[in-house]
Parts: structure tokens; sequence; C-alpha cells
């Protein structure tokens, strides 16, 4: 009896200090995320304070490691989702970032080259539509619901980015497809709007040095997901190219001409072997052998739980 409460008492101090370990271990890392929001907002506030501007991390550090830690990717990594009551525990570090993202005044924008305006605005795009969803999250279903009968969620003027109210519409339409901004059509697989159609929230940051590099590939991804890009058809018969509702609206962003686009066919055909795998099929796909058809666009929420 008294080796059983020996060993009890041992057992009860050993789960006790473990207990500790890990409550001194959610207590450290919370006190990180303390220090790094009060670092950044020290920062952006004693710089405004100063007349100056602080400084940009043009590496998007911030926003690349919430991401990193939040987006889930489903395989084979073609599609995602993110973990918004994760990322709602840590939203003071993209209250953070987003604070950055607003510090940043007009003049400084103007004077960075193509690619890092291109990225910031995406970014900002990305990261402020997930700030809205966090806005009522966990109480909807879509982002559509943060709308109203007289106002779509993206025509609300939520935040403040390069010295204007702005929308997500704002950014989109006004700043990103403002023609000859950037003119460039792969911004469609880069901007996410928290839903399950959309192309996939990416696992980092859209930077300058790598930003071509990563819109391709977004496009690769995004064309090679069956779920909303694929082509149905049997042998000898015409088959059928069912894509995402994204190229129906788009459309003439893909018919201008811009990175070497002139049709929808023309995007088809570069991606024939991300649409189907037979022989057969891609070769319907190259040549334009087939009706297009377009999936309807599932707007639940992205939410990987």
């Amino acid at each position: 009896m008294r080796q059983g409460r020996c060993c009890a008492g041992l057992n009860d101090f050993t789960a006790g200090a473990e207990r500790e370990m890990r409550e001194a271990r959610l207590l450290s890392r919370a006190a990180v995320r303390r220090q790094l929001l009060f670092a950044t907002l020290t920062s952006v506030v004693s710089s405004i304070s100063a007349g100056a501007e602080p400084q940009f991390d043009h590496l998007h550090t911030a926003w690349t490691r919430l991401l990193q830690r939040h987006v889930v990717l489903a395989p084979p990594g073609y599609s995602s989702g993110l973990r918004y009551t994760a990322m709602q525990s840590e939203r003071e570090l993209l209250v953070a970032y987003l604070a950055s993202l607003s510090a940043v005044s007009v003049g400084s924008y103007r004077g960075w080259s193509k690619p890092q305006q291109l990225a910031f605005l995406i970014n900002a795009y990305n990261a402020y539509t997930i700030d809205l969803v966090l806005s009522r999250y966990p109480d909807l279903r879509s982002i559509k619901e943060l709308g109203s009968m007289f106002q779509s969620p993206w025509k609300k003027a939520f935040f403040k980015l390069l010295g204007e109210e702005r929308s997500l519409d704002d950014v989109e339409h006004g700043l990103i497809r403002a023609p000859g901004e950037f003119d460039d059509p792969r911004i469609h697989v880069a901007l996410v709007c928290a839903s399950a159609a959309c192309p996939m929230l990416r696992n980092e940051a859209f930077i300058a040095s790598r930003i071509d590099a990563q819109l391709d590939d977004s496009m690769l991804r995004f064309l090679s997901d069956r779920r909303r890009n694929r082509f149905e058809g049997t042998p000898g018969q015409v088959g059928v190219l069912r894509v995402s509702k994204i190229f129906d609206w788009y459309r003439t962003d893909f018919e201008r001409g811009r990175r070497s686009y002139s049709s929808l066919q023309s995007v088809f055909s570069r991606y024939a072997e991300a649409l189907a795998d037979a022989p057969a099929a891609r070769a319907d796909i190259r040549a334009g052998r087939y009706r297009l058809d377009f999936f309807d666009y599932d707007w639940s929420l992205n939410d990987a739980r």
C-alpha cells in the first residue's frame, strides 16, 4: 500500500510538472506574440509621431509567418483552406501586419518597382479579406453573409490603404486591374475571396523577386485542380471543358493579348496537360475541339477546421 501511494504521489508530481511545463510554453509563446505586436506597433506609431514613415518589409515576413502556420494545403497541393480559428487566436499579429500596410504613403508606393507594388496589393487584398471574415467568424458560412441587400462585402470601405479609405473592390478593380498599371490576368489566381471555389491561398506571401514565378505556379496549380477545371469527354465525341466561373467573369482580361494570352482557348491550350490526362483529350484542348462550360461558384467559407 505504501508503495502504491508512493508511485501515485510520484505520478501526480510528474503530471503536475508536465502540466506546469506546458503552461509555461504557452505563456512563453503568448509573450513572444505580444512582444512582436508591441514592437511592430511601436515602430509604426513612433515613426508616424516623428513625421517619418517606417521602413517597409518587402519580404512581407510577418504575413508569410501567419500563412505558414494557418494555411492547410490539400493533397496534392492544388487547393488550400485556412484555419480561421487559429488565425483568430493570433489576430493581433494580423492587425500589426495590416498596420504596416496602412502606414505606406502614396509617395513611397509610387517610388517602388512594379513587382513590389503588385506584391503589396495582392498581399493587402488577401490579408484584409481574412480580416473581414474574422470580424464575424465563426458566425458565418460565407463571406457573402458580410454584405447586405444594398452593398456587397467587396464594396465595404473598412480599411485605409495608400492614404484613402478603401474597399476590397477598390484594391482589385481600382488599383490592380487599372488599365496600364499591371495588365496581368494571372492576378485572378492570386486574389483569394475566402471561398471554396477560389484559387488556393498560398502558404507564403507574394514577394517582388519571385512574383512572376509565383503567379505562374498559381496558374498551374489552379488549372490542375480537377474540382475546379477539367476536361470531360469520350473518344469520338466532342468533349466538354468545364472551368471555373472566374474565366467567365474575367474573360476580357484573358483576351487582351497580355502575358501572351489572346483568348480563353490560348489559356487552356497552354495548360492542356493540367486539364486532362489522356493524350487525345489534351490534343482536343490544344485544338479547341470542345464545348466550354463553367462550374457554379461555391461561396462557402474556405475553412480548414
